[in-house]
């Protein structure tokens, strides 16, 4: 039986310039579907900033309390990290399960993780989550004061509880360390072989995985749900010159992606940092295409990949078209390019489905390779 979601959301000054708070609560929304959930109700409240102890104001929190026995939610899922103490004072106030966008996000993280080494950062993120939430799981044994039923762990517990963590945390950032050497190896090996590589980016659920899929003819999973594809996936790809390449399919970026997710998967995504080329794949069919992007430029200037020539994949172009009429590819690209003005320097349209535009985005890899004057010696086998 699936649990039953509200969502709540703050809308503050500064995020009405760019993402709306109702954009970010239909992500929430899907984040919430994608793991699981039914969703049975939402409240956004404008404030100047989420509130220190509750994170809504009171009202909200009096009018949230109420709807409860009208819709049945037995989970409240916040589009903001939660602070210790708001989850504690939250969990008091509503009696039900309080979740934050992060652990949500790890949630799912823990549900498509399926190599041992994305199973391994997905641990890690979890317990550098959960360790300074460790705070509150005794302190209902302490307002109880003296006598029956307070004798018992306490404060010591707690502490236990901390070096338990503390020691797993150390463990699995000693075997990520070794799978970063591994990977170091595998990289200097790949970079041996002259093989360039090309990189899938963009926001999740922008068809990435489908674009990989059409490309390669390879089988990787794919569903129209955020974080269907989380470990990377390598394929080897002939380009129209014949040149040939490795392409990766990475794990999609989103808004708010916690700090612990990027740093336990620091080692996977320094694979990009080895690609000759990124395409990033847009969604362009989305409203908030611009908005996507942008948070994907962030992320990617954060690791310091801004200056890594660049692609631009224009995915879903077929959401465009009159549904009416039957499309060809040739009758597709003209009505686009007269319409929405040709592409851009560097960018294709394509659509992954139905394999449109492909021609050109190869072309593009091509001519970006030869720019950057990449050796490409074929592999004396078919091993990655």
């Amino acid at each position: 039986m699936p649990e039953k979601a509200f969502l709540v959301a703050v809308a503050v000054p500064a995020q009405r310039d760019q993402w709306s708070a109702e954009d970010s609560i239909a992500e929430l929304g899907q984040l919430a579907a994608t793991a699981g959930a039914d969703v049975v109700g939402q409240i956004i409240q404008k404030l100047p900033a989420p509130t220190r102890a509750y994170y809504l104001g009171r009202g909200k929190l009096e009018e949230l309390l109420s709807l409860r026995e009208s819709t049945g939610y037995d989970v409240v899922i916040f589009d903001d990290e939660l602070s210790p103490m708001q989850q504690r004072n939250l969990e008091d106030f509503l009696e039900v399960k309080i979740i934050d966008r992060v652990a949500l996000i790890l949630d799912i993280f823990a549900q498509r993780a399926h190599t041992r080494e994305g199973q391994l950062q997905v641990e890690l993120a979890q317990h550098q989550y959960l360790f300074p939430r460790l705070a509150g799981q005794w302190q209902h044994l302490e307002r109880l004061g003296a006598g029956i039923g307070t004798r018992g762990p306490g404060e010591s517990q707690l502490e236990t509880d901390r070096r338990l963590i503390r020691r797993k945390i150390h463990r699995l950032e000693e075997q990520l360390e070794r799978v970063k050497k591994h990977r170091l190896l595998y990289r200097q090996k790949r970079r041996r072989s002259g093989v360039p590589i090309v990189a899938l980016v963009g926001y999740t659920n922008t068809g990435k995985s489908t674009l990989f899929n059409t490309l390669t003819r390879a089988e990787v999973f794919v569903e129209n749900k955020l974080f269907a594809t989380l470990d990377p996936t390598t394929r080897r790809l002939a380009l129209p010159d014949k040149r040939i390449v490795l392409i990766t399919d990475t794990v999609g970026f989103i808004r708010k992606l916690p700090p612990t997710i990027v740093n336990a998967f620091h080692a996977t995504l320094e694979e990009l940092s080895e690609a000759s080329v990124l395409v990033h794949v847009v969604d362009i069919a989305l409203h908030n295409a611009a908005e996507q992007n942008q948070v994907v430029e962030g992320i990617l200037a954060e690791l310091g990949l801004q200056d890594k020539p660049r692609i631009t994949a224009l995915n879903k172009i077929d959401l465009l078209l009159d549904v009416s009429r039957t499309w060809t590819e040739e009758a597709a690209m003209t009505y686009l390019a007269d319409k929405e003005a040709p592409p851009a320097e560097n960018t294709a349209l394509v659509s992954a489905t139905r394999g449109w535009g492909l021609k050109r985005l190869l072309e593009l890899v091509s001519q970006i390779l030869a720019k950057t004057k990449t050796e490409t010696t074929p592999p004396k086998n078919n091993a990655l």
